[in-house]
């Protein structure tokens, strides 16, 4: 089936638009659990097409190469993580749990995010890892010592804790269970469902208010 046909099928009877939207989303959704799960060398245009149930020259159509499909497959997730993380600024207060919370928001709705970025940005070799510290670590991770020194110097928290740390622990410990959770599933019994969300966010809470805040 050619591109057009294909797309013709698709569209018929509604907005090509839409549609269009919804071809990009289902190869996203597709290509970032690939990705995550095999690794962009082992993961195909291919591979990412077939399971999509498009033809490959759509993918190519639509996103170029593979390494921009990939970087089309987190900057969806992290440029809203990065534009929330910029109204913080102007805000009352970004305190440990109002981090937390948008960290772990970010993890359930896309679970297949922090394995993707333990792979590709943070391991040594990994396909993103230039990309990421040049144009997104700035305005994600590292946008936070300064936000967390906003906090201490308005009291809020404890005066002994270093910003940087303090920011590295609270990524740390609110992405980690998706990490973990092939494993923290099944041996540990955590639940990952919204009750389970919900609660571990409420630890995740407990913990940074007792460890960080006054």
């Amino acid at each position: 089936m050619t591109q057009s046909s294909q797309l013709s099928e698709r569209t018929r009877g509604r907005p090509v638009d839409t549609d269009q939207q919804d071809l990009k989303k289902q190869i996203l959704d597709t290509a970032e659990e690939l990705f995550a799960d095999n690794g962009y060398a082992a993961t195909s245009i291919r591979n990412i097409a077939e399971k999509s149930g498009v033809n490959p020259a759509l993918v190519h159509y639509y996103f170029g190469n593979k390494k921009r499909l990939l970087q089309n497959v987190l900057e969806r997730v992290l440029e809203p993580m990065g534009m929330a993380i910029a109204e913080l600024k102007s805000g009352p207060g970004a305190s440990p749990e109002t981090i937390s919370r948008l960290l772990v928001s970010m993890a359930a709705r896309h679970p297949n995010i922090p394995r993707l970025l333990i792979r590709e940005v943070f391991l040594p070799g990994g396909e993103m890892q230039q990309h990421f510290a040049e144009n997104m670590a700035p305005r994600l991770g590292g946008a936070l010592p300064a936000l967390l020194d906003r906090e201490k110097s308005a009291g809020r928290l404890r005066e002994d804790s270093d910003s940087a740390i303090s920011a590295m622990l609270i990524m740390a410990v609110s992405i980690f269970p998706f990490i973990a959770r092939t494993l923290a599933e099944p041996v540990l019994g955590i639940s990952y469902d919204e009750k389970g969300i919900e609660f571990l966010t409420r630890q995740i809470t407990q913990l940074l208010n007792q460890g960080m805040t006054q």
